[in-house]
């Protein structure tokens, strides 16, 4: 008979008694409904101005998977603010090391009655170098600026995905 070593068969033990223990509790995946996607697939986002404005509608329209060939359910609008501090100076008092703060106010929309049906505000902060050549430090702001994009259609998508589980569980 083949005997097994216990530190080989005990992380094995742990995951089964852990996924048995949550299954148990009623414990659901976030995405384990169907209809938490297919809600935030039905989301029609309209962009704000400026660059990071449409950088967000880009985010947020891949982050919801939009399904182009469904009518939309509800509209996402939003305002962007944008603001930029110096984090590090250099020895001769110029400034090298930036943070972005990006804020989005936003409001979902239901289509067909044009009534509110959800409001938040979601920041997100990034950090960026900015070099002593005029190129590269723009192009390390507009990378800033995509990387702050990100993060906060991340954030919204996660706060309406939370919603939508709610309330498709009532």
């Amino acid at each position: 008979m083949k005997r097994f070593p216990l530190s080989k068969t005990l992380p094995a033990v742990l995951l089964a008694v852990a996924a048995l223990a949550l299954s148990s509790c009623g414990f659901t995946p976030l995405y384990g409904d169907q209809s938490v996607t297919k809600g935030l697939s039905t989301i029609e986002v309209v962009a704000a101005d400026g660059r990071a404005g449409y950088l967000l509608r880009e985010k947020l329209d891949d982050a919801f998977a939009r399904d182009v060939n469904r009518l939309p359910s509800h509209r996402l609008v939003y305002t962007i603010e944008e603001r930029r501090y110096a984090r590090g100076v250099r020895v001769d008092n110029v400034a090298n090391r930036y943070e972005l703060n990006l804020t989005a106010k936003w409001r979902l929309l239901d289509i067909k009655s044009g009534q509110q049906v959800r409001a938040g505000s979601t920041s997100a902060a990034v950090t960026y170098d900015s070099a002593d050549q005029p190129y590269a430090s723009i192009a390390a702001q507009q990378d800033s600026q995509e990387r702050a994009a990100t993060e906060l259609a991340r954030r919204i998508q996660l706060e309406l995905a939370a919603w939508l589980a709610g309330k498709a569980k009532a």
